[in-house]
């Protein structure tokens, strides 16, 4: 350890050297950046009146998180799914609001739980689509659509790897988009998010989705490796509220909430 005390002149300036970085880093952990899947309604999508914003339930429970523990959350767009997980990886930004929990991933972030929501990832496909679906196997032999780097939990994602034939594209209209075209046969995407998208798009009448559901999967924040921010007593701190909040509530009500939000924003009530 340096002591700033001694007499010696080439520690006395190393500590004056030191001790603003240092203050610098304390300050900058009162603060977190976060983003996320910024078509994600009614989770996560990008505010209307700011658009480098996101809003939704998972933005409202982060930044309530946040206030309990005396940190103030920025959740802000990052891009498209896929560039803003890699945001969260290289630590440019610090947690992702909202993220499946697989093996790879648990490579490059530290998840913080209990995971503070679970959604359904289902088969998306036309409304003439004539092919029987009762489970993962009636997929085989046909061509699907998926996001880049998106997740639909470890089970699944082994499974389709070594059985399923998915495209990947940046952004769930492009997959719709793709669908409808007749360049697809399903799409793998989640349950709610695809329902206020596909009615947005005007494309509600003519998509349909199919039981069961492939998987349904917890919904983590997880904080980048490489952040400044990613120390154990923060980690802990953030668990152990999280354990507190999701075992209440909160959760349920900020996505009721906010889907409701999202509703009336497309029908353009003011709120």
């Amino acid at each position: 350890m340096i002591e700033c005390g001694s007499g010696r002149s080439w520690l006395l300036s190393l500590c004056l050297l030191l001790l603003p970085q240092l203050s610098v880093a304390e300050a900058g952990c009162r603060q977190l950046t976060a983003t996320g899947n910024p078509e994600y309604p009614p989770y996560l999508w990008r505010d209307p009146h700011n658009p480098q914003v996101l809003i939704g339930a998972n933005a409202d429970l982060l930044k309530h998180l946040g206030e309990s523990l005396g940190l103030k959350v920025d959740v802000r767009y990052g891009g498209p799914w896929s560039r803003a997980q890699e945001e969260v990886r290289t630590g440019r930004i610090d947690l992702l609001a909202g993220y499946f929990l697989t093996q790879a991933r648990l490579q490059e972030m530290d998840f913080i739980s209990p995971p503070f929501l679970h959604t359904p990832s289902v088969v998306w496909v036309r409304q003439d689509a004539t092919f029987v679906y009762r489970g993962w196997a009636d997929l085989k032999g046909l061509t699907g659509g998926t996001l880049v780097s998106n997740s639909h939990g470890q089970k699944f994602d082994d499974y389709a790897n070594a059985n399923l034939t998915l495209e990947a594209v940046p952004s769930a209209r492009q997959a719709f988009e793709k669908l409808l075209h007749k360049r697809n046969d399903y799409v793998i995407y989640e349950q709610y998010p695809g329902m206020a998208l596909a009615r947005t798009l005007g494309m509600d009448k003519q998509l349909k989705v199919l039981e069961p559901p492939v998987s349904s999967e917890g919904l983590y924040l997880a904080l980048s490796h490489d952040s400044p921010c990613n120390q154990p007593a923060l980690r802990e701190q953030l668990a152990q509220k999280m354990k507190e909040i999701a075992s209440g509530p909160l959760p349920g009500q900020l996505l009721e909430k906010n889907l409701e939000r999202w509703q009336q924003e497309q029908a353009g009530v003011p709120h």
